[in-house]
């Protein structure tokens, strides 16, 4: 058992081991009462970040009152982070929503449920189901997302359906596809076991995955140090382990990465390090790939990038000489520019060495949240369930043969409205229903001016369901008091692809429910129906949603078909895809090489990666993958939005080990609002220098749009880029001006992925007076 203090050492004690062994056990603990006034221990696992640690929740007199990790478990083998420990449950007792409320002309006022449904039910009748859009989260359970994607897709026959997952994972999702023809994440997280390199691009694991992290550190205290190569323009923890292991940290300008990553394909082609017969065997595009990668010589990357050429070549050694690499890919590559184009080489990389479905050689596109593999396998955001295809009729049909609706009923004569459309949607009034679920747009999203205004906007009705009053739900004309975890059952799927069942502890507080409770009350209110006459929904449990969700999954590559909640009790999570010839699961995707590319089976048709344009089904059908992985290129192009002399700056956001997203649960930890109480602007020295600011200065973050302020900290990132954590919104804060790092970001997305750009705004800082 490990007792260290989470908040001075967040990573816990060192567990080392040799390469190719087991990462060994070792449990961790909060608790707010002795063990043994424990009444019982209820299985789960954390949602504080992706990682998917399991754990197991203390229950004293009907509440919680701590966790541990599960020993068991292939995840984390015991082991929780700060925020796991910290603020999985602290939370449960603070102000939280116990009632429904509505707005009147006073603000805010309780209601009962019975008033607030059929409010609800009114403004949603009335209305075309065009002027309908949900907007969730990555924080809801499995069956909670196939039930809103079900009445959103066949109850309603809405495309206006999307997830803050779009703000932090789209792009994990979209180069999956666009490189192997589906979604799920090739690698396995027992790859960092066995492999002799490790490259974390745009991904400061340190900070975001913190047990994900203390796995790799137990490799490099063994006696067979991988190599860490470090893409990240900030001095962090994890960027400073790159030297200590003879690697490499590279600190490209924010919003290069594909200059830089096509200067490493450059490389990898030019000293032969390319397994020539695995890329004609199983790979399409290379041709155009070298052509494309033609010109980034070392020297033109360093000059574009802002990096040393020498370091460029030596990250490209260890890439093109290592027998085993594995590969991790996160923000600083999905929310910044072209980051569906630079995601996809690192997929390139590794298909070009063969390097992929092999223990210690793999491509994790992570994700941020602990359920957002759900909202895309599920069809809650802009996916249909399953990982089918928008433009495959067979898909189709095949969901109106499942749902027993009219195929015209399901939304498929266009791509999907994705989140920001959807909002622009909202701000131009075609949209003027809108339903917000388990997230805060009002500190998430960028250019938060424009998007209070859009909450604000006269006509909106919105509903916002969550178990906190956020700065969002300030906003709503209707609340709904939303149980949270450990206050219902359900699934979840972490960024491995491996799936966790979380029972319920405790009941929620008043008259909080499920969100899956509520979600079925809207449908049955709304009298969806099939085409027999019979409820659209047929299940009115977690168990049973679960179960129908396994039919609508059987056969595609995420197949749950062989998973049960009784499989899932009392052991560990289980890796889909998982049926009942292979009722263990899947450790890792693609180990003979054949990927789901070829026409019948593929989620995408594929996209142009500088423009966004789609590839029709004809075109795709004309290259004939026939299992074959694409080799997608693209040349680099300046971002959006750069530096000039009003705003010499570039400032980039990101996140801290002791938060998640807009804290409404970190926050209320004593110990993690201790360890990070209040916003900061992160300088180099140089840049602190020429504008005469000292550590602790207060500063203001200005740009076209909007501004912030914080405390200055000096010297932990590049010169010419500013960083801010985007944690700190206004629920709870004492600070004067503004702490939201969004107040300042750009709305811009990805051509592709669709995701924004919120590591590339011009910026100008200056002290505040």
């Amino acid at each position: 058992m490990d007792s260290a203090d989470r908040v001075e050492n967040v990573w816990g004690a060192r567990t080392p081991h040799e390469r190719g062994t087991a990462w060994p056990v070792r449990v961790d603990q909060e608790l707010a009462v002795a063990e043994a006034e424990v009444d019982r221990w209820v299985q789960s696992a954390c949602v504080l970040c992706s990682n998917g640690c399991a754990c197991d929740i203390a229950v004293k007199d009907g509440r919680m009152v701590g966790v541990r990790g599960r020993a068991v478990d292939r995840i984390n083998h015991g082991r929780l982070g700060p925020k796991g420990l910290y603020a999985s449950w602290q939370w449960s007792d603070q102000d939280r929503l116990t009632q429904p409320l509505i707005r009147t002309a006073e603000g805010l006022r309780p209601a009962s449920w019975d008033e607030a449904m059929d409010r609800i039910v009114e403004e949603s009748k009335k209305r075309h189901p065009l002027q309908h859009g949900f907007y969730t989260s990555g924080q809801l359970f499995l069956e909670e997302y196939y039930t809103l994607g079900v009445i959103g897709k066949a109850g309603l026959g809405t495309p206006h359906m999307d997830g803050n997952t779009r703000l932090c994972t789209a792009t994990a999702g979209a180069s999956l596809k666009e490189t192997f023809g589906s979604d799920g994440q090739p690698g396995s997280y027992e790859d960092i076991e066995s492999c002799d390199a490790l490259f974390l691009f745009g991904h400061n694991l340190a900070a975001t995955q913190t047990v994900l992290w203390a796995r790799v550190l137990d490799r490099v205290e063994g006696p067979d140090t991988p190599a860490i190569v470090v893409v990240d323009p900030r001095d962090t923890p994890t960027a400073r382990m790159a030297e200590r292991t003879g690697g490499v940290h590279l600190a490209p300008l924010p919003g290069t990465n594909l200059a830089l990553m096509n200067g490493l394909i450059h490389e990898l082609i030019e000293h032969g390090h390319v397994d020539e017969e695995y890329v004609a065997r199983h790979t399409i595009g290379y041709d155009e790939l070298v052509a494309a990668v033609a010109a980034y010589e070392p020297k033109q990357v360093a000059e574009i990038c802002g990096v040393n050429a020498v370091d460029v070549q030596r990250a490209a050694e260890i890439f093109g000489t290592s027998e085993r690499v594995l590969s991790t890919v996160l923000q600083g590559f999905y929310q910044s520019h072209q980051a569906t184009a630079a995601a996809c080489q690192v997929n390139n990389l590794h298909l070009l060495r063969g390097l992929i479905g092999k223990p210690g050689c793999g491509v994790l596109q992570m994700n941020g949240q602990p359920t957002a593999e759900n909202t895309r396998e599920c069809g809650a955001d802009g996916d249909l369930p399953g990982f089918r295809n928008w433009a495959n009729q067979h898909h189709i049909d095949e969901l109106s043969t499942l749902w027993n609706v009219d195929p015209l009923k399901i939304p498929h004569w266009a791509p999907p409205t994705h989140a920001m459309q959807l909002w622009r949607y909202v701000e131009q009034g075609s949209i003027d229903f809108l339903w917000i679920s388990a997230t805060n747009p009002a500190v998430s999203l960028p250019e938060l001016p424009r998007i209070r205004d859009i909450l604000d906007r006269d006509g909106l009705f919105l509903v916002v369901q969550d178990g906190f009053l956020t700065e969002t739900a300030e906003h709503a004309d209707v609340v709904l008091p939303a149980a949270l975890w450990g206050e219902k059952q359900g699934t979840f799927t972490n960024a491995s692809r491996t799936v966790h069942l979380s029972d319920q502890a405790v009941d929620p507080p008043g008259e909080a429910r499920s969100d899956l409770d509520i979600f079925l009350d809207y449908a049955r209110r709304m009298d969806f129906r099939d085409k027999d006459g019979q409820p659209l929904i047929g299940w009115s449990t977690p168990e049973e949603a679960f179960e129908a969700w396994k039919e609508c999954s059987r056969g595609r590559p995420c197949d749950y078909s062989g998973l049960t909640y009784d499989a899932l009790r009392g052991g560990s999570g289980i890796p889909w895809p998982c049926t009942d010839d292979n009722p263990e699961g899947t450790d890792r995707l693609y180990p003979d090489s054949v990927f789901p590319t070829d026409s019948y089976v593929c989620e995408d048709f594929g996209h142009d990666l500088l423009t966004g344009g789609s590839t029709t089904p004809e075109q795709y059908k004309a290259t004939e993958p026939a299992g074959r992985a694409f080799l997608k290129a693209a040349t680099f192009q300046q971002p959006p939005e750069w530096i000039s002399s009003g705003y010499p700056l570039i400032a980039t956001t990101g996140r801290s080990p002791y938060h998640f997203h807009t804290r409404t649960k970190t926050g209320r930890s004593r110990k993690l609002r201790q360890a990070e109480p209040s916003v900061w602007v992160e300088l180099s020295a140089a840049d602190a220098a020429d504008l005469g600011i000292a550590e602790g200065d207060r500063v203001r973050v200005e740009s076209e749009r909007g501004w912030m302020e914080g405390p200055a900290r000096i010297g932990r990132v590049r010169p010419g880029v500013v960083f801010v954590p985007f944690h700190f919104g206004y629920w709870d804060s004492t600070d004067r001006g503004r702490t939201a790092a969004n107040e300042f970001t750009l709305t811009e997305w990805d051509p592709v992925s669709k995701q924004p750009l919120y590591k590339v705004a011009a910026v100008r800082v200056r002290p505040s007076g």
